[in-house]
Order: C-alpha cells, then sequence, then structure tokens
C-alpha cells in the first residue's frame, strides 16, 4: 500500500512538474530549436535574452506593475477587512460577498469590462491601466487572507491598547498591523505572484509599453525557439523563488 501512495505520488509530481522541467532543460539547448536530441548545455540563450533590451523593459514593467498594483491591493484589503471585522455594518456579508466575487469572473471578463469602461472614461491603454485591473483582480485575494486572520485574540489586545488611551492610528499602526503582518506580507507575495505571470488583463490593457508575458506571446508567434525557453524558465524560477521565500520566511515562521 505505501509503494503505491509513493507511486501515485511520483506520478502527480512528474504530471505537474515534466513540463517545467521540460522547458528549463531545452533552454540550456545549443541549437535554435527546443526540440531533442539535447546539444548543449550552453548558456547562450540567457545571454541574449539579458542582452534584449525590449525583453528587459518589459522584465521591469512586470516587476513595477505586480509590486505597485499589489502593494495597493494589500492596503485596500487590509482596509476593508479592518472595516468588516471590527464594526458592525447593515449588510457586512453582502459586503464581503461582493469584495470576494471577482475571485470567481474569469480574467477575460474582467479585463474586457474594464477595457469598456477605460473607454468610455477617455483612459489609455498603459501600465497603469494594467496596474488597476490587477488590483481588481488581486483585491479580493488580499482581502480574504487579511479577514481570516482578523480573530477574538487580536480584537482583545486592541481593546487593551484603547484602554491604555492609544489612539485608533496608533492602535492600527502598532498594534493590528504588526500582528496580522504574516497574513498580510502573504497576501503581498501571493498577489504578486499571480500578477507577474498575468496575460490576459495585461494583454488587453496594454499597448506600447507591455509587460513580460505579453512579450513572450509576441515572441512565440513566431514559433518555438530555445530563447523562449530561457524567459519562460526566469519566469517560472522568478515565481518559485517568491513561493519559497515565502515559505520560509513566513509560514514557515507560524509552525510550532
Amino acid at each position: 500500500m505505501r509503494r503505491l501512495q509513493w507511486g501515485y505520488l511520483l506520478l502527480a509530481f512528474a504530471f505537474i512538474y515534466l513540463p517545467v522541467a521540460s522547458l528549463v532543460l531545452f533552454s540550456f539547448k545549443d541549437g535554435s530549436l527546443p526540440l531533442p536530441p539535447f546539444e548543449g548545455p550552453t548558456l547562450r540563450w540567457y545571454g541574449e535574452v539579458l542582452g534584449d533590451r525590449r525583453l528587459m523593459a518589459a522584465l521591469g514593467h512586470s516587476l513595477m506593475v505586480a509590486v505597485g498594483s499589489s502593494l495597493t491591493a494589500c492596503v485596500l484589503g487590509f482596509l476593508a477587512a479592518y472595516g468588516l471585522a471590527r464594526h458592525v455594518l447593515p449588510g457586512s456579508l453582502w459586503l464581503r460577498g461582493l469584495l470576494i466575487a471577482p475571485m470567481t469572473v474569469s480574467y477575460l471578463i474582467v479585463g474586457l469590462g474594464l477595457l469598456i469602461v477605460f473607454n468610455q472614461l477617455g483612459i489609455g491603454l498603459s501600465l497603469w491601466a494594467a496596474g488597476i485591473g490587477h488590483v481588481v483582480i488581486n483585491l479580493p485575494l488580499c482581502f480574504a487572507i487579511i479577514y481570516a486572520s482578523m480573530g477574538a485574540q487580536q480584537q482583545n489586545i486592541e481593546r487593551a491598547a484603547r484602554d491604555l488611551g492609544a489612539g485608533e492610528a496608533r492602535v492600527i499602526t502598532l498594534v493590528t498591523v504588526p500582528m496580522l503582518a504574516p497574513a498580510i506580507l502573504a497576501a503581498f507575495f501571493l498577489a504578486m505572484t499571480l500578477s507577474w505571470d498575468e496575460f490576459v488583463i495585461a494583454f488587453l490593457l496594454t499597448r506600447f509599453e507591455v509587460t513580460l508575458p505579453v512579450e513572450i506571446w509576441s515572441l512565440l508567434r513566431s514559433g518555438l525557439s530555445s530563447k523562449t525557453n530561457a524567459i519562460g524558465s526566469i519566469v517560472f524560477l522568478g515565481s518559485a523563488a517568491i513561493v519559497l521565500l515565502l515559505e520560509l520566511f513566513i509560514f514557515g515562521r507560524r509552525r510550532p
């Protein structure tokens, strides 16, 4: 029975990671086509990627949009979670449902809706528009993570701080935020990972300045190459590094 369980586990991991492993492996192939037989290894394609101004500009755009939209989504998500968790508001259940509802909507629908709204308002397509779109899709996630961490224990500590004379602003900045720091950081890094990899909204809401996934899509239109494998590997390793840091420095500290 144990062998069967281990066999099933290995098959599951192979199913998940074999395509990624193939992508990374053939990014080191010396030939231009990422097809067997393997020739190499070489760092030629990584050198070309790092020397490509358009790819590096798109990489910078992705980092800027990911960091900016994740910070905004975390701040708004924290404020919404604090308001709904600490104050009794009419229709609070419906408000929570409305905040989480965008998580159930396809990114394509969200992107098309934002495109229509921006056109009506006369807002041009740009990285700012893409950032707003990423805030829309990441805000529900940040709200859900932070709201789930706001329990009765934190509320009792906040009440004690108020009894000792602390104002509301000091309670939030010196008591609530430090207590919820793991949840806030988890929300930020998860939102950043999703924004870093997001394509549909970035494709619909940008024009000349594009993010890295959109630039990769443009490269793929001319066919597969070891260069696209190299930039795809960089994207994957970047996302994996964020998740690993999240696991080591946030989730790992919460374990007994």
